[in-house]
């Protein structure tokens, strides 16, 4: 959690689906974070992409409801990368 708190603070945390796993395919992230209760067809996804490019997939404890409380926003959030 302190690198999602980190990657927040200095503004290079990727929020959402869409962009974590366009970034994911093009292999310019460091790590991934997945909800606990994320959809599975994601998650599937972005194992696959993340194998490709030996890129770590973090499961942490969270809910989407509460990593949207996490980065101050009004929406869940179910992927995060870095």
């Amino acid at each position: 959690m302190e690198d999602l708190k980190k990657a927040l603070k200095d503004n290079k945390l990727i929020i959402g689906t869409q962009r974590t796993l366009k970034l994911l395919k093009l292999g310019k992230l460091k790590k991934i974070y997945l909800a606990v209760n994320c959809p599975k067809e994601t998650v599937d996804d972005v194992r696959h992409y993340a194998k490709m490019n030996d890129i770590p997939v973090i499961n942490i404890k969270e809910n989407n409801e509460e990593l949207g409380i996490l980065c101050k926003k009004s929406f869940f959030i179910s992927v995060l990368g870095i």
